[in-house]
C-alpha cells in the first residue's frame, strides 16, 4: 500500500504536470496545460476511491473493506491510517499520521459555493458540498461520457435537493455541464495548489517514515556501485519482496518535488 500511494502521488504531483517554480512558500501552482489538469483530477479521483474489488475475490491483497458510510474512508487514506495505527516497517509514523489526518479533515469539510447558475434549468442555488464529493464527481465527469454518469447524476440531484432545489433525473443530466463548469473550472482550480500540498506532504512523510528502514536494510560496500537490501523475514511472498525492493529504491533519494506551502490567498474560500 505504501508503494501504491507513493506511485499514485508521483503521477499527480510532478513537474511534467506543473510549471516548475523557485518558491517554496506562498506558492501558486499552475498546470502546464488543460490536459494535465484533467489527468490530475482523474488520478485524484482514483486516489480518493477504494482499490478496485472483483466480484469473486473482493479487494485485492486481502485488504479490509473500508466502512461504506464514510466517504473519505473509502479511499487510500483509510489504508494509510491503518499503517499509522500499526506500523510494521518503521517505528515512528507520527509525521505520516499528521499528513493523513490533515488531508482527511480537509476532504471531509464542506465548500459553500454561492449563486451557482444552472442555465439549462434556469436555476440559481447556494450549494454546500463536501469537498471529496465534488472532487470525485468532477473526476468522473472528466473521465466519462454522460451515458456512464448515472450514479454521479444522482449525487448532483442529492446536492441540489439538499439546497432546497429538488430536480428529476432528466434535469440532473442537464445539470452536468454547469456543475462541471463551476466545481471543476472554478472550485477545483482554486484548490489545486492546496491539493498538491496535501499530497506532497504525504509523500514526504512516507519518505521520512521509511528512511530508518532503508538505512537498516541497505548493504553496499564503500565506493561500490552494486548494492542489495536485506528483506525483513516477515516479508515472504515474492510479490511483496519485489514491492519492498521497489519501495526502498523509491526512497533512496528525497522526492524531486520539494516541500512547499500553498499561498494562503487560495485557502480562504470554498
Amino acid at each position: 500500500m505504501l508503494f501504491a500511494v507513493w506511485d499514485m502521488i508521483g503521477e499527480m504531483v510532478n513537474y511534467a504536470r506543473f510549471v516548475k517554480g523557485d518558491l517554496v512558500e506562498d506558492v501558486q501552482l499552475i498546470f502546464n496545460t488543460e490536459a494535465h489538469s484533467r489527468v490530475f483530477i482523474i488520478l485524484l479521483g482514483d486516489f480518493l476511491s477504494r482499490p478496485q474489488p472483483s466480484r469473486k475475490r473482493g479487494i485485492p491483497f486481502n485488504l479490509p473493506s473500508p466502512p461504506d458510510l464514510d466517504q473519505v474512508a473509502n479511499s487510500y487514506l483509510f489504508y494509510l491510517r491503518q499503517i499509522c495505527s500499526n506500523p510494521l516497517l518503521g517505528f515512528d509514523a507520527s509525521g505520516l499520521t499528521k499528513a493523513v489526518d490533515q488531508f482527511w479533515a480537509w476532504l471531509d469539510g464542506e465548500s459553500l459555493v454561492e449563486k451557482v447558475w444552472f442555465p439549462e434549468l434556469q436555476l440559481e442555488a447556494d450549494l454546500n458540498v463536501k469537498r471529496i464529493s465534488y472532487l470525485k464527481i468532477c473526476a468522473n465527469i472528466s473521465k466519462h461520457n454522460f451515458s456512464r454518469l448515472q450514479d454521479n447524476v444522482r449525487k448532483i440531484q442529492d446536492i441540489l435537493a439538499a439546497s432546497g432545489n429538488p430536480v428529476g433525473e432528466q434535469e440532473g443530466y442537464q445539470s452536468i455541464n454547469a456543475f462541471y463548469e463551476w466545481f471543476y473550472r472554478h472550485v477545483f482550480s482554486y484548490h489545486t495548489s492546496t491539493l498538491a500540498e496535501f499530497l506532497n506532504e504525504i509523500r514526504w512523510a512516507i519518505f521520512e517514515y521509511l528512511q530508518p528502514v532503508y538505512r537498516g536494510c541497505l548493504r553496499q560496500e564503500s565506493g561500490e556501485i552494486a548494492y542489495t537490501y536485506v528483506v525483513p523475514p516477515e516479508i515472504e511472498q515474492p510479490l511483496a519482496k519485489a514491492m519492498f525492493w521497489d519501495l526502498m529504491n523509491a526512497v533512496r533519494t528525497p522526492p524531486y518535488f520539494r516541500r512547499f506551502s500553498a499561498t494562503e490567498v487560495l485557502k480562504r474560500r470554498y
